[in-house]
């Protein structure tokens, strides 16, 4: 890839609603130079509250903290985060599926499909053609 160029699509990210996780974005950036920006699939604020999430102790000491707090109304004396996998599976899977379902090529991943169903369709010809005695099981 031509370093001086950066990706059309941000780089998505998943993670934990907190000081840590919302540093990454901005780290990222700042070191890979191939993304121009980043944006959250999960977890945001708006999720956290939306699906009453419960908060766990944050990391104390942890610098970012105190404007990480006053960003979002938290007590800058009591660190909380969110982790991401308090989420529901299904709501997991189904948010991160709608971040990248427009930078899905559907040609390209219906061709994948087939190729991969041919491909099992072979090994199930294969393994069926083979006997017993040939894997080496008792007859």
């Amino acid at each position: 890839m031509d370093s001086n160029r950066t990706l059309a699509a941000p780089r998505r990210i998943v993670g934990d609603f907190d000081c840590s996780g919302e540093d990454i974005e901005r780290d990222w950036v700042a070191r890979t130079g191939c993304w121009s920006r980043t944006e959250r699939v999960l977890l945001t604020y708006d999720q956290v509250r939306a699906c009453e999430l419960p908060a766990a102790e944050g990391k104390h000491g942890d610098p970012r903290w105190p404007a990480f707090a006053r960003r979002y109304g938290f007590n800058p004396r009591r660190p909380v985060q969110w982790e991401d996998q308090a989420l529901e599976p299904d709501e997991l899977q189904r948010l991160v599926l709608a971040a990248v379902a427009p930078y899905v090529d559907r040609d390209v991943l219906a061709r994948q499909i087939a190729r991969e169903e041919e491909q099992r369709r072979a090994l199930t010809t294969f393994l069926e053609g083979w006997g017993p005695a040939s894997r080496g099981e008792p007859t």
